[in-house]
């Protein structure tokens, strides 16, 4: 069902064991459905909606990417800064997808703590990276059933 498909991972690597996890579980799920993917990284996880978009827009002219994956984590610190990333970058992926129709799994982990964010992004635990990258196919097989029908 997935033959020749390719999806983007796009990363925020400020909690780089918590990345990892995310990684894995999502590359796990894409193998598994024989899916190729590209792994970039970006700062934070305000930066993951643009270059999504920059990478559609490149898609859209050579038909490279058939779906994104967005993964990173954000920990609740004393600072509205919490909230600000969390409503953003969540603001602006669900903006992308529904405006451009880009098929994206969510990964971004908004979390209290370390150790929620651990036992989220581990493969073997609640596995969010697999569900972002499960949410990404499950996108890209109705956009597919409603293109080619």
């Amino acid at each position: 069902m997935f033959k020749n498909k390719k999806v983007l991972l796009v990363c925020s690597p400020y909690y780089k064991d918590i990345t990892k996890n995310l990684i894995k579980g999502a590359s796990q799920i894409l193998k598994e459905n024989s899916v190729k993917f590209k792994i970039i990284y970006v700062p934070g996880a305000l930066e993951i909606a643009p270059v999504i978009k920059y990478f559609s827009e490149r898609t859209s002219k050579n038909h490279i990417f058939d779906g994104f994956v967005a993964l990173g984590c954000i920990i609740r610190g004393k600072t509205y800064h919490f909230e600000i990333v969390s409503n953003e970058s969540a603001r602006g992926l669900s903006e992308l997808s529904i405006t451009y129709s880009l098929p994206i799994g969510n990964g971004i982990l908004t979390v209290e703590n370390k150790d929620q964010a651990i036992e989220r992004s581990d493969p073997f635990k609640l596995n969010k990276g697999g569900g972002a990258a499960l949410a990404c196919l499950s996108l890209i097989k109705h956009k597919n059933n409603i293109l080619y029908d």
